[in-house]
């Protein structure tokens, strides 16, 4: 695939070379509703329920363990053990069991001396001893945290694992988790799958816009094989209303984000499994073009959002970012649409079409809401 510069097919040269994550990864992580308070039982119901709810057949494979999951000393030989009073029957055994349902197991390390939590290693200095027991494991993901780091620049650090995994004899989808503090879509492309442009999130309305704007500017630097990263999805864990949780997971697919769920799905509401099963948003997501869609205008609290699809299709956020309803109208000179096209607009949550749209799309949004479109050049 590798051309001469100036063809188009040249930048897939600095791709990472394990072949994942052609569209944003999507799946469960441990870390927003449980925090270290995770085992072997909570992992396989959670499996269980990806399957038996539907989230699996939507995309949703991976099921991924975040930080506390190992003991806080490596074995006489160096190698990290699941802790025993949580993983009793180890990681293999896990994996096994989430790959009988069709799934895929991720784990979690970190490129310091310890994890964030400070309850178990980190992996600097183990970096090919951990990446061969995770393949030995059957791991297929790996989120690589940036604590305890003794202050080595991350573009030192995550280059180490990087080719570990690709050297463990297993694909293994490679998660930069640097919180984007050196710029990591500038480089981390060659490096991993995904790279977090974000510090974390937590479960509210301020926390989750901030992210979206702080993705945002990186967009051009997404596409097949290696994403933004603004953190993990809130959806379900009751620090925001269903219509901000509407907001939250419209703009994290157009932006294709990975779509990494973050609440109990063993538990979760109604309105919460509507919004996460939204097949026509997940496509957006998943459409094979991967370009990033982006913020393209604003009035005030008013925000357009959009970005190109394939087959010439566009898809369009109209998010409102104020307290009361407002109109929100997109212009196809806005949205990278020919002034002339008539489009039919798919309306994504109210699941209807409109024929023969010219011009532009308008509508009434909500305070905190957003409609998603895609249009279709007739």
């Amino acid at each position: 695939m590798v051309k001469s510069p100036g063809t188009e097919d040249y930048t897939r040269r600095s791709l990472l070379a394990n072949g994942l994550g052609l569209t944003p990864p999507m799946g469960w992580n441990s870390w927003n509703h449980f925090r270290c308070n995770l085992d072997e039982k909570l992992i396989r119901e959670t499996a269980d329920a990806m399957v038996s709810k539907g989230l699996a057949a939507l995309g949703y494979k991976y099921i991924n363990l975040d930080d506390c999951w190992a003991e806080l000393n490596r074995d006489p030989q160096g190698n990290l053990v699941p802790k025993g009073s949580t993983f009793p029957s180890g990681i293999k055994a896990l994996a096994d069991y989430v790959h009988s349902k069709g799934l895929k197991l991720g784990i979690y390390s970190d490129a310091g001396t310890q994890t964030c939590s400070k309850t178990m290693p980190g992996s600097l200095g183990h970096e090919e001893q951990d990446a061969k027991t995770f393949a030995s494991w059957g791991v297929d993901y790996l989120k690589y945290d940036n604590c305890n780091n003794n202050n080595i620049s991350p573009k030192e650090r995550y280059p180490i694992m990087s080719k570990a995994l690709l050297n463990s004899g297993r694909s293994i989808f490679f998660s930069l988790c640097e919180w984007g503090e050196e710029d990591p879509a500038t480089w981390a492309k060659e490096v991993g799958n995904s790279w977090r442009t974000t510090g974390d999130i937590d479960d509210s309305w301020s926390s989750m816009t901030s992210r979206a704007d702080m993705n945002d500017k990186w967009a051009s630097y997404a596409g097949p094989g290696g994403w933004n990263d603004p953190d993990m999805l809130e959806v379900g864990n009751g620090g925001m209303t269903t219509t901000e949780y509407r907001s939250h997971f419209s703009i994290w697919a157009l932006a294709k984000a990975p779509l990494l769920i973050g609440c109990d799905i063993r538990s979760m509401d109604g309105a919460t499994f509507q919004l996460l099963s939204n097949a026509e948003v997940i496509a957006v997501n998943q459409d094979k073009l991967g370009v990033q869609g982006n913020k393209v205008k604003t009035y005030g609290d008013l925000e357009v959002w959009a970005g190109p699809l394939s087959g010439k299709r566009v898809a369009v956020a109209l998010w409102n970012r104020g307290s009361s309803t407002a109109t929100i109208t997109a212009y196809w000179s806005d949205v990278g649409l020919p002034s002339t096209a008539v489009v039919n607009a798919r309306d994504l949550w109210a699941h209807s079409t409109e024929k023969s749209v010219k011009g532009q799309i308008s509508a009434a949004v909500d305070a905190h809401d957003s409609k998603m479109y895609v249009l279709t050049p007739q």
